[in-house]
């Protein structure tokens, strides 16, 4: 059965976020897709501090839990969807925490694993946290899975979210559009495999020209 992780960026384990992340998860629930939710935004998770002992340990070297205990989920994942409130009109500090330490820590691939952003703003500064956290997937072969508008619901209490019906059909049709594409690959991958990753090339201009 195919799964799809979802991260939980907001410290209200039941507020805005939370409500666009449950409504698809009753699609996926629907659609036959095994789902997990990790309360991410609620934690006391610090940044990458560049040490790079990861890339000798296999995982990160901060000793918080959850970003390795969530490692080993992601990789037996399909697809992830990551959900974020608006602070600042960025996506929160500790979501990003998280992520920058997931995706650097990790030394699986994540080259056609499914993702997708959420994020839910009581007015402004939507599209710009979108966009930060569409970046991780896509620097990581991850195709991104889209809907009918841009992922994202508005509201100031999850009672708001749920008056919020077009940001909520847009989180049911990026549930179904992510369903698709998921099994879309993997048959994919049986028939043609999965493309080639070229890795040879790491332009860093050292020697300043």
């Amino acid at each position: 059965m195919a799964k799809v992780l979802l991260l939980n960026g907001s410290p209200h384990a039941h507020g805005c976020t939370a409500a666009a992340l449950e409504e698809m998860i009753r699609v996926f629930s629907a659609e036959g897709i095994e789902t997990e939710l990790i309360q991410v935004g609620n934690q006391a998770i610090r940044g990458c501090v560049s040490c790079n002992a990861c890339s000798k340990l296999g995982r990160c070297v901060i000793n918080d839990d959850l970003v390795n205990q969530t490692a080993p989920k992601l990789e037996a994942a399909d697809g992830l969807v990551v959900g974020s409130p608006v602070y600042y009109g960025s996506p929160n500090g500790t979501i990003l925490a998280f992520l920058d330490r997931l995706f650097y820590s990790t030394p699986f691939s994540k080259h056609m694993k499914v993702g997708a952003a959420v994020v839910s703003c009581r007015r402004g500064g939507n599209t710009a946290s979108f966009d930060v956290l569409n970046k991780y997937f896509t620097i990581s072969g991850m195709p991104v899975a889209s809907s009918t508008y841009w992922n994202q619901v508005h509201g100031f209490t999850a009672e708001d979210v749920k008056k919020d019906l077009e940001g909520l059909q847009t989180m049911r049709n990026l549930a179904r559009n992510m369903t698709f594409l998921i099994r879309a690959i993997a048959d994919a991958k049986q028939t043609r495999g999965l493309p080639e990753v070229e890795r040879g090339a790491f332009t860093s201009f050292p020697d300043g020209k």
